[in-house]
């Protein structure tokens, strides 16, 4: 029997309290995970609980499930989640579980051994570079044609510089204050995944339209004010990068599904390109684990083929 996955997730506040909730404030407060994975955690464990629910498997509460129950939760998953949100959230439940077994109340994780559906390895979008420079200069072709006021061309050409010369998330991005700018420098303290904090340079170009909008725009540049604002002064959000971005695209007539992270994606594969040291350009990221940003020499290799395939005489 499969579970209706459209269904709203109905945990009895019996149980939200006793086995949900202290589990996400260990993620949020002691892991110091961000709202965005506390709540991908949660949404995993509210579609688990639906499924226990169908036969009943979660009366004996988080003790109750053998490894055979969790290899027929993710081959039934398979039909109704794509192979990644699957992965994710057989992550989250396993980190639920791996909780509860640290606190005393399980004597082993039911999803160690479990097998997973393979995932594709496809390599990440990126744009090229004449592509990304199009697109950077959007803002600019906009107010030079009276199309768009100064302050929304010059902040909206500030995020695009930001997430390609940085090569920042979105979220450190809208997060990103004065006072984490070095400007003698030309750097920025990050604050990016599990509250981790980096060194990030920002190119001279992105630190020129900074200084502009410094300048020219920004009412507050205290060291708790926000880089990145709306025309009313208060902090630009995840969702406005996103529609700034589909707004550049659609100008550079690029493909409407490529998201700010491309520009992440695009800013390392360009480093990897020019010859950037492969740990070098991990630390930039911020990532943890240096094969999260090999993903990347795939890419670069690719078009190294591609060369080949083109100018030499034997290819």
């Amino acid at each position: 029997m499969t579970t209706d996955s459209s269904a709203p997730a109905e945990i009895p506040p019996s149980v939200a309290a006793e086995w949900l909730q202290p589990f996400l404030d260990f993620l949020a407060k002691e892991r110091r995970y961000s709202a965005y994975t506390v709540r991908n955690y949660r949404q995993a464990f509210e579609d688990f609980y639906r499924w226990a629910q169908i036969d009943r498997r979660w009366s004996g509460g988080v003790g109750g499930f053998t490894t055979r129950d969790m290899r027929d939760f993710v081959i039934e998953g398979q039909r109704r989640f794509g192979r990644r949100t699957l992965h994710n959230h057989v992550s989250g439940l396993r980190a639920f579980f791996r909780f509860w077994q640290r606190q005393g109340r399980l004597e082993k994780n039911p999803f160690l051994g479990v097998p997973l559906p393979k995932l594709e390895k496809a390599l990440p979008k990126f744009l090229t570079e004449p592509q990304t420079a199009l697109l950077l200069g959007g803002p600019q072709r906009l107010l030079a044609n009276d199309s768009l006021d100064a302050f929304t061309a010059w902040r909206d050409r500030l995020v695009l510089e930001l997430l390609y010369g940085g090569g920042l998330r979105v979220s450190e991005v809208v997060g990103l204050n004065y006072g984490a700018i070095d400007f003698g420098n030309g750097s920025a303290r990050v604050l990016g995944k599990g509250r981790k904090e980096r060194i990030c340079p920002l190119g001279a170009v992105a630190m020129a339209v900074v200084q502009k909008f410094r300048t020219d725009f920004a009412r507050a540049t205290g060291p708790a004010d926000p880089v990145l604002i709306t025309p009313r002064h208060e902090r630009l959000t995840v969702r406005a990068v996103q529609l700034i971005m589909k707004r550049y695209l659609a100008l550079a007539e690029l493909p409407m599904d490529l998201s700010p992270h491309k520009l992440r994606h695009s800013y390392a594969t360009h480093l990897l390109n020019s010859g950037a040291d492969l740990r070098a350009v991990q630390e930039l990221l911020g990532h943890a684990n240096l094969a999260t940003t090999q993903i990347y020499t795939h890419t670069s290799v690719a078009r190294l083929k591609e060369i080949y395939a083109k100018a030499h005489p034997r290819a």
